[in-house]
């Protein structure tokens, strides 16, 4: 089935249940799904009912769909992201954005638990991602391009948007946040990064090292949205400390971050 269809077909499926049109979008990383908990007049659609939706097995994520407001915004937020190491492809991991924007939502607010590089970071700190380094070797976007959806050569210069970033800032330096930005690398996983592969990230520029977002950034740019990146920092990356990495850590940290990330993405969207 062409992905027109397939995209037009989840779309009025979830039209079926709300007749809320969103204006903004959020992907909520692992641990972090506790913030569509605080959407109004929710309705709450599981991935599994959706029409050509999978399901993710990733721990911390619920599979679904929450539609509500926000500050009176109208959002739309995934309580859990499909990822590539599960073995989806990228289009399927990315097929909730198409929706998501065929819903009616023009911003996209991506988030993700991540481990940091920079030695100046800290477990529990949020950063702000100024854009990312595609260490995977494939994209969203390789195969025949829909001209419905976006261009074939998307400009990549600005991937997470300059305006949003500064509203971000100015929102989480009023609110005493602390804030770090930095470039977000993608890596596949499931493993988590060697120490040698740390210290290769450090020397390209990368700040913080994760297993999603970048495909969903991409082509949520692809389809003309403007994109917000948060990363919450729940562990230095490997090597850095002599400790072994686990999700259980990522997890607890997310939870414990949970309440000043929900601050700053409640008042970011006040203020979108």
């Amino acid at each position: 089935m062409h992905q027109t269809q397939q995209i037009k077909e989840a779309r009025e499926f979830i039209q079926s249940k709300t007749d809320m049109t969103p204006e903004i979008g959020i992907i909520l990383g692992s641990g972090l799904g506790g913030l569509a908990d605080e959407l109004e007049d929710a309705v709450v659609v599981p991935y599994e009912e959706i029409p050509h939706f999978t399901k993710s097995a990733a721990v911390g994520h619920a599979n679904q769909l929450v539609i509500g407001t926000l500050h009176g915004k109208r959002i739309v937020a995934m309580k859990g992201r499909y990822h590539y190491y599960e073995g989806y492809s990228l289009d399927e991991v990315t097929f909730p954005v198409r929706v998501i924007q065929a819903l009616g939502a023009d911003k996209l607010i991506v988030t993700n638990a991540s481990g940091a590089v920079n030695k100046d970071f800290n477990p529990g700190d949020l950063m702000l991602i100024t854009d990312h380094i595609n260490l995977v070797g494939t994209n969203p976007l390789i195969g025949p391009n829909n001209d419905d959806l976006g261009t074939r050569f998307p400009d990549s210069s600005q991937i997470y948007n300059r305006e949003l970033r500064d509203l971000a800032k100015n929102i989480a330096k009023e609110n005493q946040i602390n804030l770090q930005e930095g470039v977000y690398t993608w890596w596949s996983g499931p493993a988590y990064e060697t120490p040698a592969e740390i210290r290769m990230i450090r020397v390209l520029g990368g700040d913080a090292a994760g297993m999603s977002t970048v495909p969903e950034a991409l082509v949520a740019v692809h389809g003309g949205m403007k994109v917000l990146g948060i990363s919450c920092l729940t562990n230095m990356a490997s090597g850095i400390l002599d400790q072994p990495l686990s999700h259980d850590e990522v997890i607890e940290v997310a939870a414990q971050s949970r309440s000043k990330f929900v601050k700053l993405v409640k008042e970011v969207i006040h203020q979108m």
